[in-house]
């Protein structure tokens, strides 16, 4: 054999390889399950093929089937983006030693609100509480658990023995098929959901109402390993931000996100999230 078809030989066969590889390059999401799955995956499908095109790569949206799981996967590069709420996000950023980056998060989410909701016309305010059955979504839950739980206690409730029962409901719809079924009296949720659901009619609001929301706070945002090539992170991040309404792929993809517009997300957004986690022993 010729040292010169060597030598081609050799080209040849990193060129495949190098095809190869690239065909078999995925770029993987996942998001918190605060939803049900098929509405998760209704949601990413447009926001998958989206990215694909920016990437200029396979992408695959990865269900999870808790929160915790969500850290895990990113931190653990199972996943390149992942879409946390405010708590989730600062669990994963301590957990990975500040590894986790946040890129973008929805306008919305720079001011964004929890509810209350009920089925008893004798509960009118966080007072009213007393003695009820209540429900929170997911314990790991921003908008479904840690914000709700810490502005009852800057109410002055007392939530180890101001409830008959507690309940965690696991996402934010069931919250919502817990009170209108009765199972509860009442329950705390993301108010963008809830939002979806008035939209939608999807609930009756003469049976069931908002009786309180709260203060603003910064939640959901999609975040990276800080391992992510810094090009590659650029590009993500642009192809996040330039979602516009005005178009029909833009505005496919904002609408199920519940979103205006992606803006820049930083980290110390989340420190009040991360100061009411401790102060209520949740971290």
């Amino acid at each position: 054999m010729s040292a010169c078809f060597r030598q081609l030989l050799v080209a040849l066969l990193c060129v495949l390889v190098l095809n190869v590889a690239h065909a078999d390059s995925v770029f993987r999401i996942t998001v918190i399950p605060d939803e049900a799955p098929t509405e998760l995956a209704r949601k990413a499908a447009p926001l998958v093929r989206y990215l694909e095109a920016k990437l200029g790569t396979r992408v695959e949206f990865t269900p999870v089937t808790d929160y915790a799981a969500a850290v895990e996967t990113l931190i653990n590069h199972k996943v390149d983006l992942a879409w946390f709420g405010g708590f989730t996000f600062v669990q994963a950023s301590l957990r990975s030693g500040g590894k986790v980056i946040p890129i973008v998060q929805r306008e919305e989410d720079q001011q964004f609100h929890s509810v209350f909701i009920t089925s008893d016309p004798a509960i009118r305010s966080l007072a009213d509480l007393k003695g009820k059955d209540f429900s929170f979504g997911a314990a790991s839950s921003t908008s479904g658990h840690l914000m709700p739980r810490h502005f009852l206690i800057d109410a002055g409730f007392d939530i180890d023995k101001g409830f008959h029962r507690v309940a965690f409901s696991g996402a934010h719809d069931a919250t919502v098929a817990a009170v209108t079924a009765g199972k509860v009296q009442a329950g705390a949720l993301n108010a963008s959901v809830w939002q979806k659901f008035v939209n939608e009619k999807k609930v009756d609001t003469d049976k069931v109402h908002v009786f309180y929301t709260t203060p603003p706070f910064h939640d959901y945002n999609w975040s990276v390993s800080a391992d992510m090539p810094a090009a590659q992170r650029k590009t993500l991040t642009d192809a996040l931000l330039a979602l516009d309404r005005n178009t029909p792929e833009g505005k496919d993809i904002l609408d199920l996100q519940r979103a205006t517009r992606f803006v820049p997300a930083h980290a110390e957004d989340y420190r009040l999230i991360e100061n009411a986690a401790r102060s209520a022993g949740l971290l």
